[in-house]
């Protein structure tokens, strides 16, 4: 039983085409899969990658229209890290979202790294990270299409930053499936308690989760520009199967074995309220669509293929289709 690092995180949005610009243009990353919240399949998921959608480059979205803006408070995902190769690559990154109106901070150091904080459209809290002097798990390979040069482009997910009023009891969680402490980092805001840095598995960027303590703050609301929950990586079903013995004998509620099709998963609730995923490596998002063509079409699992009529009579047009 070995959780990897980071598999995937999923967000929320009120606008796919605008997500989708946002994310494929301005970012650069591909759309690997375009198909729906198999919980509402009202709504699109979106999943955004390296250039095959490898495991622990994933940033994924539920599009629900008309949702009001997230809250920001504890018992939240409250940071997303995307890496980026090297310090050049921050730089080239300045000149880009310069050109492209996006809201950012100049380059700055963070938890030991080089890091650009910025905001996608709908006020998500991101930041690129540098891998210059990374080490432990691997980054991903961006998309050879991509309007961002390889060399400068997103190769995967970063440290997630954890809002919490109760940290002791997150780190008991976190501790349970395998992570450790790696250091601390002073707070942010000025009375706080220090940033507990958790690290999983090879470790590195790509294995990072901080717990911020925040006592001053409310819960917060989940809305578009939120993140709803994060995913992390487990070899196969068959380990998974086993996580399920462990998180019942821990006392945490949790969903059971899911089955997802392009992943299989566990879900269960940190006691602040956090939602935590383990998803497996495999099989993988070319499973039903060839790797040329990857999220141009919308893609259902097996399970809900004798559903596409109605299924896409409920949601809005989205053209995804890559011109030349």
């Amino acid at each position: 039983m070995n959780v990897k690092g980071i598999h995937h995180l999923s967000a929320m949005t009120g606008d796919a085409p605008g997500n989708f610009k946002f994310y494929t243009e301005v970012l650069g990353m591909r759309l690997i899969k375009k198909t729906v919240n198999q919980d509402d399949t009202s709504a699109y998921h979106l999943f955004y990658g390296d250039e095959r959608g490898n495991p622990g480059t994933e940033l994924t979205f539920f599009d629900f229209p008309g949702i009001g803006p997230t809250r920001a408070g504890a018992s939240s995902i409250s940071g997303t890290s995307l890496r980026v190769p090297s310090d050049t690559a921050l730089k080239y990154w300045l000149d880009r979202f310069a050109e492209h109106g996006v809201k950012h901070t100049a380059i700055t150091e963070f938890a030991g790294r080089n890091v650009i904080f910025f905001e996608d459209p709908e006020g998500q809290q991101l930041l690129l990270v540098s891998d210059e002097t990374n080490s432990g798990v691997k980054g991903g390979i961006p998309w050879d299409q991509s309007p961002v040069p390889a060399e400068f482009g997103i190769i995967g997910l970063g440290p997630v930053k954890l809002t919490v009023r109760k940290p002791d009891s997150t780190l008991a969680a976190l501790k349970l499936i395998g992570f450790t402490e790696k250091n601390r980092i002073p707070a942010l805001v000025k009375g706080q308690e220090d940033i507990i840095v958790m690290q999983v598995g090879a470790g590195g960027s790509g294995s990072e989760v901080q717990v911020e303590p925040r006592s001053d703050l409310s819960v917060a609301a989940l809305g578009k520009g939120g993140v709803h929950h994060v995913a992390f990586r487990v070899d196969d079903k068959e380990e998974l199967l086993s996580w399920i013995e462990v998180l019942n004998k821990a006392g945490l509620r949790n969903s059971g074995f899911v089955e997802r099709y392009y992943f299989r998963s566990l879900y269960f609730r940190e006691p602040n309220g956090i939602l935590f995923e383990l998803a497996t490596d495999g099989p993988g998002f070319d499973t039903d669509e060839p790797f040329e063509t990857l999220g141009e079409s919308l893609a259902l699992p097996p399970f809900l293929e004798d559903q596409r009529q109605s299924i896409e009579a409920n949601l809005r047009p989205l053209s995804t289709k890559r011109t030349v």
